[in-house]
């Protein structure tokens, strides 16, 4: 078994608490299905979030599907001009017995033109 970390992202449509919890956990979800993971499988998840969201921690949306003896941290993405809007990203950490290349990293909706080298 290795230690690998998975990338994710999902954009908002508005920045409201709710909206942020189900999409989040959209994200999540997906990443542990294509991966074919289970919460006892992940080591840590860092959650950024763009500037102009403000409703919610993105990490709430973990507990709320049942991760909820992960580390988690959130953390603000960098306010670059012409960056996309209302973006959560994740970084987490996996035990895992796949092999780098076959990792699947999620980039829901509009967020897979953020990396296009790497999104399913």
């Amino acid at each position: 078994m290795a230690v690998r970390a998975v990338r994710g992202a999902v954009q908002l449509e508005r920045d409201e608490a709710g909206h942020m919890d189900e999409q989040v956990s959209a994200l999540l979800t997906t990443v542990l299905e294509r991966n074919s993971l289970v919460p006892d499988d992940l080591i840590s998840i860092w959650f950024t979030a763009t500037p102009d969201l403000h409703s919610d921690f993105p990490a709430a949306a973990a507990r709320g599907i049942g991760i909820v003896d992960v580390p988690l941290i959130c953390a603000q993405e960098l306010d670059i001009e012409g960056a996309m809007p209302r973006v959560v990203r994740i970084l987490a950490h996996i035990e895992t017995y796949l092999p780098k290349s076959e990792i699947a990293h999620v980039y829901l909706g509009a967020t897979a033109a953020l990396r296009k080298d790497i999104a399913q």
